[in-house]
């Protein structure tokens, strides 16, 4: 299984963006949002429990340049990839987009092939770099350090390294249940000699470390003969 992972593409080139969204939702590997102007990407992006993994921006926009909004949101701290399409390969405006903060630049037109796999790359390169910071209910996580931190107490979490997979596959998952023997194929990889208790154990543990009450999880539930991750769940209303 390889969860939907959400995908902001902004570009106001009808053509060009139908063909990414169904490219990129093919497989069921991405689930794609879109927008057409940079105030429409800015709507999206900064809604109540907006979650994008990264960003395809295209240079020219209706309401202006896509590399000023690429600077805007590194500024806001987000480190999610961006992947900058335009209409031109000169040198000059190749560099003015990653000195905005791109972390790839292609030139139109591209073969889709290219692309997804540009997009996987710098995926990966993310998800393993100290500038990974995923929310998950009160906490921010790192995965890379193996922590979670809770600004409003001020505490942070150590995690196990397994503990860290778990929570990273799950919160790839979104809202949907992962089944206990793909969550244990995921983390432990195919090893006939860990069994789903293993996995049941780890996330006794993790539980205590999380949950303010652990016998009624709020944050990590069983659901479907699995697990998932509730983005509110651990969120007090006081």
């Amino acid at each position: 299984m390889t969860a939907e992972r959400p995908i902001l593409v902004v570009d106001d080139d009808s053509t060009l963006r139908e063909a990414l969204l169904e490219q990129l939702q093919v497989d069921g590997e991405f689930a794609v949002a879109e927008a057409t102007t940079i105030s429409e990407a800015e709507a999206l992006m900064t809604g109540k429990d907006a979650r994008f993994d990264a960003v395809i921006l295209d240079v020219g926009l209706p309401d202006g340049d896509g590399r000023d909004l690429c600077a805007l949101l590194r500024r806001q701290g987000l480190r999610m990839p961006i992947i900058m399409l335009t209409g031109s390969d000169d040198e000059a405006d190749v560099v003015r987009g990653l000195d905005a903060g791109a972390n790839d630049y292609i030139a139109k037109p591209f073969r889709l092939a290219e692309l997804l796999a540009r997009l996987r790359a710098q995926l990966r390169i993310f998800e393993n770099s100290e500038d990974a910071v995923f929310t998950i209910g009160p906490y921010t996580f790192r995965p890379s350090a193996k922590l979670l931190h809770e600004p409003v107490k001020n505490r942070r979490i150590r995690l196990t390294e397994k503990e860290a997979a778990i929570l990273k596959f799950l919160y790839r998952a979104g809202t949907r249940p992962v089944a206990r023997q793909v969550l244990l194929n995921e983390v432990w990889g195919y090893n006939a000699a860990v069994t789903t208790h293993t996995l049941e154990t780890h996330i006794y543990r993790l539980r205590q470390k999380i949950e303010p009450d652990p016998s009624n999880a709020r944050l990590l539930v069983t659901e479907g003969g699995g697990y998932r991750l509730d983005p509110v769940g651990g969120i007090s209303d006081a």
